[in-house]
């Protein structure tokens, strides 16, 4: 028992050191688990997950097991730092490295591409090579436009031009749409669409953001094609932006939103009834998107949110004027031709959106930044 103990001790101390404290496959803090056979020091979902790999990993918990002396011997040799300069050595520039938020999907496929594949160690490049294909092809599942009916398509993503393209049917000879890449941004969204796999498409028609819902059954290639669009997003920007270095461009191949869900919003006049909007906040392009439902093909009509400098901030609570509606934690934003009211169903929904349009707020516009709320102040 004594033994069993010393070994408990000295796996806490190696969890505590740097490189170990944070999960070495997602980040998160303090792991508590460990896979003696890559000797590396995981969370608790990302062992779950070498758990589907025993052919390669072997997981422990750090806390619950018992550990012998050879395992902690290897373990003490190892370590995530030593890890990665193996499994990660290396990883493309585009390729999008899961956080410990991240859906599923990623975390399994960034996990498989490391261990299993051995994608990242310099031995398989070959397996590198499809992201940067002139021409990535596949067959989607996609929402129709006026159902809930997901229906086969083939998807076309193209280096030469740096389009999106799909199809109808195989033998379509022209496209249901042709995408730029210039707008063109994919994030994973499986709780909105309802399937693990399930990644959001958005881009600019007219000038109104337009969504595409689409899926894949099989992980490998969802997530394959979720990295080919971030490798020709940052070859475009690249071109456009030859002097800007990588590391500025990648926060730009995916945006993420700071903030999604529903709330409540009335008209210019503030007198008009509350409805209940699906609102989107992107921090890259500044704009507060809002639709009818999550699911919407189409915006309904978007908010650019510049800095306070330019008169742009946002309080608690409706104005006295504004009609109430059914939910009652309310906020105002300000814009310089504009007061936009809000209510949200609770405390906590409140302040959470209070955060996130302050975080907008505080960040600095860049040149794009100006050169798009002016493009937007035109187009309203």
């Amino acid at each position: 028992m004594a033994i069993l103990e010393r070994n408990k001790k000295i796996l806490l101390d190696l969890v505590k050191q740097p490189g170990n404290h944070l999960c070495v496959d997602c980040g998160a803090p303090e792991p508590d688990w460990a896979s003696y056979t890559l000797g590396i020091f995981v969370c608790l979902n990302c062992s779950g997950i070498h758990r589907n790999l025993p052919a390669v990993s072997k997981v422990k918990s750090i806390r619950l097991d018992n550990w012998d002396d050879s395992l902690v011997e290897f373990m003490r040799g190892k370590g995530n730092s030593a890890a990665k300069a193996i499994y990660e050595k290396s990883v493309p520039v585009f390729f999008y490295r899961p956080q410990q938020r991240d859906c599923v999907v990623l975390k399994d496929q960034w996990i498989r591409a490391k261990y299993e594949r051995r994608e990242f160690t310099g031995e398989n490049n070959y397996l590198q090579q499809s992201y940067n294909l002139d021409l990535f092809e596949s067959t989607l599942w996609k929402k129709g436009k006026d159902n809930k009916h997901f229906l086969k398509r083939i998807f076309l993503l193209s280096r030469k031009d740096f389009t999106l393209r799909y199809f109808v049917k195989e033998d379509s000879k022209i496209p249901k749409a042709v995408i730029s890449m210039k707008d063109l941004n994919a994030v994973f969204q499986p709780e909105k669409i309802g399937h693990p796999h399930g990644l959001q498409i958005s881009y600019l028609h007219d000038e109104r953001t337009r969504n595409l819902f689409v899926y894949h059954e099989n992980g490998q290639i969802i997530v394959s094609w979720f990295n080919a669009i971030r490798a020709t997003r940052l070859a475009y920007l690249q071109r456009k932006h030859p002097c800007i270095p990588d590391k500025e461009l990648m926060p730009q191949t995916t945006r993420s939103n700071v903030k999604e869900g529903y709330m409540e919003k009335t008209g210019p006049t503030q007198r008009e009834p509350f409805k209940k909007r699906w609102f989107t906040l992107c921090s890259i392009n500044r704009k507060l998107l809002y639709f009818k439902t999550p699911m919407d093909a189409t915006e309904l009509g978007a908010v650019f949110i510049g800095t306070a400098n330019y008169n742009y901030y946002v309080t608690e609570g409706p104005t006295k004027s504004s009609r109430g509606g059914r939910w009652h934690c309310g906020l105002t934003l300000q814009t310089p031709g504009r007061q936009f009211v809000f209510m949200c169903d609770q405390e906590q929904e409140q302040r959470e959106w209070m955060e996130a349009f302050k975080q907008i707020i505080a960040q600095p516009m860049t040149p794009e930044d100006y050169t798009n709320e002016a493009n937007w102040q035109r187009g309203r």
